[in-house]
């Protein structure tokens, strides 16, 4: 973390050089304070400047030498010299010795605790370089990967980098995949090289935050893809001969049955890594070419997050935390899969989560664990669904009450009961818009007046690549481009960006996610058009004459921000394909 007068000094010194206006520090200041995040990164995210340019700022005012971490071959040997506890506490990472001398970059290179303390572990002595945070914390992933792994559970303990011709003794012939035997199997999937193998497909996706990972086999070989900021990337090929032995050895890990190779099946691997708890969930299912694995990385971590690290703009999360904080009524979040519809009801809940209230959910599946928080799985073979579930909850005193997502007459017409004694319900449903969702309920058999009541507002969103701020320029976007998104060369003022392609990035530009939203809060107005049975259409001319702000808004508003791309909030938004 930088000194805390530097900090409040940052923008006094951008203006004093000229790289920004005084408007746009009070910009930045108040997107600080709004999100809570560091000034830096607040002027980082608005595009006026790029990390790297506030840091070769910085350490140019401080007097140190400004180091880019990715033109530099760091060596993972010099992690013996500096403790990886000390590393990651102080953000520092060693990049040469010269004789006695441990040249180490440092985040805030003002910390002389950091200093004395590098000095006191190593014997030696330290000369400090000034780098971006973003730079230092992969090079300590890098220089600290293996050490950190071999201190993981099983399941990432013997990651390496992995040679395929050491696999090239696992030869199978000619043999089809369903002529192995299952003893064979079993002998194969304990061999160093596909326990390695695995292990490294596993432990690369969570390193670059992959969703899933997908293994798929084709005619003469078997191609690994990752699922990565919601599109898959292809990362590896890997001889067809292998597939048997790695399905297996994912099976084993997942507590399925290796010999059952003609039945799709499912299951759970849990581990460790980086002192964070995560489950992969497994589907294998058998293709023309073979049986094909899909794993679904579930960071336990990440279903802490807040409403304010999902990309609300801060108007909308203000109305949101307020319907939230009604005692009763409805609140319904739509988009189709994978939005991020089940992450912001998560993050809906840990705001509830106080100790004060009793909350319930069912789901299906259960994600992740809460704690506070009654969760139950729907079986259908023993009798618990949406519905049977939803009865119960009544029976156990509940204040807040979350269904996974209302798929029939039944599930709604319980819900909607809910909501209108006393509780507060949280649901999903696919709808494009948040118009829809009120007209989706009154297909489904529930009767308007029932809607108008219980009803108190609707989330639509949709997840869109937020532009890499490694590599993020700018640029003119296409006219054509621009015209389809409502925007046209009228103000000179405008600049956009997009990510010119990093190894950050691995060349796409991108780097995460954010929401798209538009929050409807059902007033009167829309109230007289679901009870007149009104399609969506109405309720959506209705309340635009009361400021509501469709999808299309919230990706033009972020595009002006230079959070994302104009051809992101097309693909996403405006061209539908979410």
């Amino acid at each position: 973390m930088l000194d805390q007068k530097i900090k409040e000094e940052l923008g006094e010194i951008l203006i004093k050089k000229e790289y920004i206006t005084r408007k746009q520090l009070e910009r930045a200041l108040k997107k600080a304070e709004e999100e809570n995040k560091e000034l830096d990164k607040a002027i980082v995210e608005l595009g006026y400047i790029s990390e790297k340019e506030i840091y070769q700022i910085l350490a140019e005012e401080l007097g140190f030498e400004f180091v880019d971490l990715s033109e530099i071959e760091l060596k993972s040997e010099l992690a013996q010299f500096l403790p990886d506890n000390l590393a990651k506490r102080y953000n520092a990472v060693p990049i040469k010795l010269e004789g006695d001398k441990l040249v180490v970059a440092l985040l805030d290179p003002l910390d002389t605790n950091a200093v004395d303390d590098i000095m006191l572990m190593t014997g030696l002595q330290v000369e400090t370089v000034m780098a971006t945070e973003s730079d230092i914390k992969r090079a300590i992933n890098k220089v600290y990967g293996t050490a950190e792994i071999a201190e993981a559970d099983d399941i990432s303990s013997s990651i390496a980098e992995i040679n395929l011709n050491e696999l090239s003794g696992l030869e199978l012939g000619e043999l089809e995949e369903e002529d192995i035997s299952v003893d064979k199997l079993k002998e194969m999937v304990d061999e160093a090289p596909i326990v390695k193998l695995v292990n490294q497909i596993i432990f690369h996706a969570i390193s670059d935050k992959a969703s899933d990972i997908h293994i798929e086999p084709w005619p003469k070989e078997v191609v690994v893809r990752y699922r990565m900021d919601g599109i898959l990337q292809e990362i590896m090929r890997i001889p067809k001969h292998l597939l048997a032995p790695m399905v297996s050895r994912i099976k084993i890990m997942s507590a399925l049955d290796i010999a059952e190779r003609r039945k799709p099946q499912d299951g759970k691997i849990h581990l460790k890594y980086e002192g964070r708890d995560f489950d992969l969930r497994v589907s294998t299912i058998p293709t023309v070419n073979g049986e094909k694995v899909v794993m679904r990385i579930l960071d336990k971590s990440s279903v802490m997050l807040g409403l304010d690290r999902l990309g609300f703009m801060p108007d909308i999360r203000e109305k949101l935390e307020w319907l939230i904080a009604k005692p009763y009524g409805m609140i319904l979040v739509t988009g189709p899969t994978g939005s991020g519809k089940s992450t912001t009801l998560y993050a809906c809940l840990n705001k509830l989560n106080q100790g004060t209230v009793n909350i319930s959910t069912v789901e299906d599946p259960v994600e992740y664990q809460i704690q506070g928080i009654n969760q139950v799985q729907v079986n259908p073979k023993a009798g618990v669904t949406f519905a049977s579930a939803l009865r119960a909850f009544l029976r156990q005193d509940p204040d807040i009450i979350m269904v996974g997502e209302i798929r029939d007459h039944e599930t709604a017409q319980i819900a909607v009961e809910a909501a209108l004694t006393g509780h507060l319900v949280l649901s999903t449903l696919h709808t494009n818009d948040a118009p829809s969702a009120a007209t989706r309920l009154i297909e489904m058999g529930i009767e308007p007046f029932l809607v108008a009541s219980a009803v108190v507002g609707v989330l639509a969103q949709r997840l869109a690549r937020t532009i890499c701020s490694v590599c993020k320029e700018p640029y003119v976007p296409p006219r054509e481009a621009l015209k389809d998104i409502g925007l046209a060369y009228t103000e000179e003022e405008i600049v956009f960006y997009k990510g010119r392609g990093c190894e950050v990035c691995k060349g796409t530009g991108y780097k995460g996610r954010t929401g798209i939203h538009e929050l409807l809060i059902i007033s009167d107005a829309a109230r007289e058009v679901i009870l007149r049975r009104g399609s969506a259409n109405e309720i959506k001319r209705a309340v635009l004459e009361e400021g509501f702000k469709t999808l299309q808004d919230d990706a033009i508003r972020k595009v002006l921000e230079g959070i994302i791309s104009v051809e992101e909030a097309l693909r996403v938004v405006f061209m539908g394909n979410a």
